[in-house]
């Protein structure tokens, strides 16, 4: 399979091509005549053009490419060696939503042949790929796994706005259905992560891998958020406490904020509907989940009691939210917890700005129902700075004091400026 690969006498398809799909096939183009698929018209017209959607691949990583963008389906059927990237997220009632993962199973398993190999980037509960997936391609395509096609799971590790960690130097986990397709699939990643693999015993230990990466960070981070409550009662300075505590050699200073986007504050629940379905509740893990997601409507009532404490009626007040994104320097909004600072304002009267230069405005208004202003709009009793995008991280005291009435309020989620600000009211978690 390999060298059928690198010799271009078979074709790479990756399916989906969002944050992490498009970083992947660009690279696997480099060495292999690669398929680019996505149902995303628009989005694929951009990529046709040789432009990310989301502006974190410059168009020069688009050069010198050997890749064919499409949402033809039929014209998968050139390739034999198939990713699967598409997203997986949770439902309303924070269950797990695989329906595009099972849609992409299902355009594959319609034309898969005979010695192929469908490899698994997203993220799932461990036992997903062969309790939900291999059975659909099997019934579909009526030949069975190992004998007629190969499995195998390879866990996105992509940070969205990190130029640091890249898909290249960042260890790959590989994993597959037997000895000879995991070796095969090291062989294919190892052509593009310069890093190396770690292959793993089986695919339901990549799938938990993947899993705790992401869960053991929320439950970190949900301590900091519990730990600031507390210490914002007393009076005390939660980065005050973290600087001093990390000067132990064997603290790991995680700081307090919201958590929100497409992998830490969804892949919990993942786990959870697993342990659910073994009878246990995973007291840890879901407590954790309800600190995070109640981190929203927390900064929203301390911004309300700060500007009740300055005499302000609140059918009078006027925040400033800067950023909307899930996190800094990225343009992607999926699950904003920024959307609860506003909304629980909103639910007091108070009167709500949102900008932010990375986020599409369109998409904030169809996701949200939130319509963003291209700039601020005179002065506010409040500037929420939810996320620490570069642009925001430049602001200086006579900045927010343009933006603000003379008693007005900075809020400061990330603790970005706690040693600049000193005349202007100031509250940080």
């Amino acid at each position: 399979m390999y060298n059928q690969l690198i010799s271009k006498k078979i074709k790479l398809a990756v399916i989906g091509l969002g944050y992490v799909g498009l970083p992947l096939a660009l690279e696997f183009a480099k060495h292999f005549s690669v398929i680019g698929y996505d149902i995303n018209q628009r989005n694929l017209k951009l990529l046709q053009s040789k432009i990310d959607p989301s502006k974190e691949i410059p168009q020069e990583s688009f050069h010198n490419r050997d890749i064919h963008f499409t949402s033809n389906s039929e014209e998968l059927r050139d390739a034999s060696f198939f990713v699967i990237a598409v997203p997986t997220p949770i439902d309303k009632y924070n269950k797990p939503d695989l329906r595009p993962l099972l849609s992409a199973t299902l355009t594959v398993a319609n034309i898969i042949q005979p010695g192929d190999y469908v490899i698994y980037e997203s993220t799932v509960y461990p036992g997903c790929t062969y309790e939900e997936c291999v059975p659909l391609l099997e019934r579909v395509s009526g030949l069975r796994v190992r004998r007629d096609f190969k499995v195998g799971y390879s866990p996105e590790r992509i940070n969205p706005g990190d130029a640091e960690h890249s898909l290249q130097n960042t260890i790959k986990i590989v994993s597959a259905c037997d000895s000879e397709s995991l070796e095969t699939t090291a062989k294919v990643y190892e052509s593009v992560v310069t890093a190396g693999v770690h292959r793993a015993p089986d695919i339901r230990v990549a799938e938990a891998a993947k899993i705790i990466e992401n869960t053991q960070r929320d439950v970190n981070i949900a301590l900091m958020n519990e730990l600031s409550i507390l210490f914002n009662r007393m009076g005390i300075n939660t980065y005050d406490v973290i600087q001093a505590a990390a000067t132990k050699w064997n603290f790991v200073p995680y700081t307090p904020g919201l958590v929100g986007g497409h992998c830490i504050g969804v892949d919990p629940y993942y786990m959870v509907h697993k342990a659910s379905e073994l009878k246990y509740h995973p007291q840890m893990i879901a407590s954790g989940r309800f600190v995070n997601d109640s981190m929203g409507g927390y900064i929203a009532k301390q911004t309300v009691k700060k500007l009740l404490s300055n005499d302000l009626p609140l059918l009078r007040a006027k925040v400033l939210i800067l950023g909307v994104t899930y996190k800094e320097n990225v343009s992607d909004i999926r699950n904003s917890k920024v959307v609860d600072i506003v909304r629980e304002l909103q639910s007091f009267r108070v009167a709500v700005d949102v900008v932010d230069p990375h986020a599409d405005p369109h998409a904030v208004e169809e996701e949200y129902q939130i319509k963003m202003l291209p700039k601020p709009g005179g002065k506010y009793h409040a500037v929420i700075v939810a996320v620490a995008h570069k642009d925001y991280v430049k602001m200086t005291e006579n900045d927010f004091k343009e933006l603000l009435d003379p008693k007005g309020l900075v809020v400061d989620l990330r603790g970005v400026f706690k040693e600049t600000i000193k005349e202007l009211r100031y509250w940080s978690l």
